[in-house]
């Protein structure tokens, strides 16, 4: 996810938290615990992210692909972190060293701060496609959410505008029309539908209205759960869309290779949009000898809101002649299994690169991930192909699972089309 929702997930949690501990012994005591467990869990639920300072490790783009998102993001290696986080606010922050002494109330708090934003940051990082390995060294297969986009309006919302009403300056509240000016623009690019622009902005006026605080100045829990509520709310409805668009796109590509073996479909929702789907789809041919990539657009809503009508800001040109209202099929490469392999088996920086790598799609001399063939700043995880030898092996390579590790090897006998992967 991005570091905004991270930033505001993370506060509303501290926020909610501190609130549901017992007050300290003094208001100044009290104050002080609050933006203790709010900066604790704020930083801890973006502090993985750091790991973008090793990508130089690996020449580009094996260090962004296998660093980022790598061993930070593990829940073995979340405690030397948090660790970390600990001493630095311990030698950093003389009167919360001098709080943390004195109140085991606030000792609790921390670590309940601490615990909750580097889980949180996990959580939210396994909703969309790229994926992550939390359980990496026991077992190092990515995992992936596919349902919720990298960038989603609906937790800058759902966590953020409570947490502006929660302020103790009224000054904050003037950043909500800001927030309601970024939604207008996101509309007006074509980012979001009218119909996603009209839902956030009647959410946003109802966490608004609904405020913190009670007719006699004291702190409500209920206007911070409610946004909770709604975000919690916004996952389980595109769990079951992602569902469903996949079983679609499913039954499509069936129906145009019935002998062919989905291996996998990797589903990315449009912000605030749970009709509108991107989809990148990975086969075996009928004759197993190559494998096909195949990227498009579902619309879980064909009759209110076809393909042609989602967002146009994610539009890869025209849409071919032969789209329908609930699918189109934007690309579709085939490439032989034995080329693959090979590169595999003479190429360790293409070996590396399959470590990241879930819909390879190979050309003369480059390989990408069709995840990000539609990125505005062009597809990074490109790697551009050389002769066998013209490069040597990389050292410290994280050893993450391979994504496609059933392209690598030879189906078993008997196998029949298998249910996508999530």
């Amino acid at each position: 996810m991005d570091n905004l929702s991270h930033s505001v997930a993370s506060l509303l949690a501290g926020e909610i938290m501190h609130r549901s501990l017992p007050p300290e012994a003094d208001e100044n005591s009290h104050g002080l615990r609050r933006r203790l467990m709010l900066l604790t869990c704020a930083l801890a639920g973006n502090f993985p992210d750091l790991d973008l300072v090793l990508t130089p490790l690996l020449p580009a783009p094996l260090g962004y692909l296998l660093h980022h998102r790598g061993h930070t993001h593990t829940l073995l290696y979340a405690l030397p972190q948090m660790l970390l986080l600990a001493a630095l606010t311990w030698a950093l922050w003389p009167n919360a060293r001098r709080l943390l002494r004195q109140s085991a109330t606030a000792r609790i708090g921390f670590l309940l701060a601490l615990t909750t934003g580097f889980a949180l940051h996990l959580l939210m990082d396994y909703l969309n496609s790229y994926g992550l390995h939390p359980f990496h060294p026991i077992d190092s297969r990515w995992v992936y959410g596919d349902m919720v986009f990298i960038l989603e309006p609906v937790f800058w919302l759902a966590f953020g505008v409570p947490m502006i009403m929660s302020a103790r300056r009224l000054a904050m509240r003037w950043l909500l029309l800001p927030m309601a000016l970024v939604m207008a623009y996101l509309g007006w690019r074509g980012f979001l539908v009218w119909q996603s622009l009209a839902v956030l902005l009647a959410m946003m006026a109802a966490l608004a209205l609904a405020g913190t605080k009670s007719h006699d100045g004291r702190p409500r829990l209920a206007p911070l759960l409610a946004g909770v509520a709604l975000g919690l709310g916004f996952i389980a409805v595109q769990a079951s869309m992602s569902a469903q668009a996949r079983q679609l796109v499913a039954r499509h590509l069936q129906a145009a290779d019935p002998q062919a073996v989905l291996l996998d479909a990797a589903m990315s929702p449009y912000p605030s949009n749970p009709a509108c789907w991107n989809f990148v789809a990975v086969e075996r041919t009928s004759g197993q000898l190559d494998f096909r990539v195949s990227r498009g657009i579902v619309s879980l809503a064909p009759s209110r809101l076809p393909v042609s009508a989602c967002p146009p800001a994610f539009l890869e040109g025209a849409l071919p002649a032969d789209a329908t209202a609930a699918i189109a099929l934007q690309a579709r490469h085939e490439t032989p299994l034995a080329r693959l392999r090979e590169l595999a088996g003479k190429d360790c920086h293409f070996r590396d690169w399959m470590r990241f790598a879930r819909m390879p799609w190979l050309e003369r001399d480059s390989a990408s991930d069709a995840r990000y063939a539609s990125s505005p700043r062009g597809n990074f995880s490109t790697l551009v192909l050389v002769e066998p030898g013209e490069r040597g092996c990389e050292r410290g390579v994280p050893q993450w699972g391979l994504p496609r590790a059933d392209l690598l090897t030879a189906p078993a006998a008997g196998n029949t089309r298998p249910a996508p992967q999530n």
